[in-house]
């Protein structure tokens, strides 16, 4: 059995026992000699009791229809020969439901009707007077207070609740749109290193047969270059992929980002990879923002990787240029913009792209007039407007 059903059963409970008690409320001049004299109770006052207190076991379920009929045997009492009870408990408890849990329109009817109802039946009654007046309407004025108090602080509940899930929700949903993006960097990241790598890797493993036997000891250094090569793939891939393990401790530690300092690691591998590589630096070099870092040095393998890739490449030049308000970065080499021995899949340039937007910047990159190819972009130090 579920919270729901549990509780559902628990109210029934509480309405059963309310009808009890306001049927013994009902009854008690039948039952205290003191009352009146219990020999002339009449024996149809028992069932109309039983009748008007009943309802109130479905008041949550049908409210109105409860207040109704409790209202009307309240009216018929009230004008019969039935002994006065101490209280016209069904009446008010009839009245405070439909308050409580009608429809606001139905609620307000339940209150006219009420008014009206006791207007009459205390007119219709010659042995009322103007304190009797007072008090009905102050009993039943205020059960329908009480019941209108009890709805709004249930709507405001209702209210709260809402708002409380629809955070929830927020926050599941920034919290997944969260993932979703560190997912993406890491798969950006991923491409840039094993394209890099790899196809640094490539272009030696198919240079090695021709200096073994042209220059051994050439060879050598090119198979260390291989091996240094694929070991620092294999780091920054442990490292980016510790990421997405859910096995780690709590809090524990990344590894930093790559930064424009390394870009002359960079230059380094694609010269032991026969790449003729010159690194120029202008500017005063100064400390960068996090995501301008990361995207500078990404930017830079990957038009360093284009350039190992490109058929004939002899020569590269990365030239990085502090400027006052912006990161300017080149990547030029001659080659003739084919494919040699991986074709490419595009994805580098749409990575390269999604970079610069990241931080508002701008990229270029195609053919050059004098021959070779040409990656430029330029990363402003602080956001522009309208950027991610």
């Amino acid at each position: 059995m579920d919270d729901s059903e549990a509780g559902g059963r628990r109210r029934l409970l509480v309405d059963v026992g309310i009808a009890l008690v306001a049927l013994v409320l009902l009854l008690q001049p039948a039952l205290s000699r003191d009352a009146c004299d219990c020999d002339s109770y009449p024996r149809w006052g028992y069932p109309l009791s039983v009748a008007g207190a009943l309802p109130l076991v479905w008041r949550r379920r049908f409210p109105f229809a409860a207040s109704a009929v409790t209202g009307l045997f309240s009216f018929v009492s009230g004008l019969s020969t039935l002994p006065d009870p101490p209280v016209q408990a069904a009446g008010l408890v009839g009245l405070y439901s439909a308050a409580a849990y009608a429809s606001r329109r139905l609620a307000v009817a339940s209150g006219v009707i009420a008014a009206l109802a006791i207007c009459l039946a205390l007119a219709l009654d010659p042995d009322s007077d103007r304190q009797d007046v007072v008090v009905n309407y102050l009993l039943f004025a205020t059960a329908w207070l009480l019941g209108d108090n009890a709805r709004g602080r249930r709507e405001r509940a209702a209210q709260l609740e809402e708002r409380a899930a629809q955070l929830e929700r927020t926050r599941a949903a920034e919290a997944e749109a969260a993932v979703v993006a560190e997912r993406n960097r890491i798969a950006r990241d991923l491409h840039d290193v094993v394209a890099h790598h790899v196809s640094l890797m490539v272009v030696q493993a198919e240079a090695g047969p021709v200096v073994v036997e042209r220059d051994p000891a050439r060879a050598v250094a090119t198979f260390d270059s291989i091996s240094a090569t694929g070991k620092a793939a294999l780091v920054e891939m442990r490292r980016l992929l510790g990421v997405l393990r859910s096995d780690g401790p709590p809090g524990a530690p990344r590894s930093p980002q790559p930064r424009v300092d390394g870009v002359g690691e960079l230059v380094d591998r694609a010269r032991a990879a026969g790449l003729d590589t010159r690194l120029e630096v202008g500017g005063d070099a100064r400390p960068l923002p996090p995501s301008v870092d990361a995207s500078a040095y990404r930017i830079v393998q990957e038009g360093l990787t284009n350039a190992v890739r490109h058929a004939g490449a002899g020569r590269a030049v990365v030239r990085v240029a502090y400027q006052p308000e912006a990161l300017c970065l080149e990547v030029l080499d001659d080659g003739g913009g084919t494919a040699s021995t991986a074709p490419g899949s595009g994805l580098g340039l749409v990575a390269m792209r999604e970079r610069v937007a990241v931080v508002g910047g701008t990229l270029e990159a195609g053919r050059r007039p004098e021959g070779g190819w040409a990656v430029r972009a330029v990363l402003p130090l602080a956001p522009a407007d309208g950027a991610p």
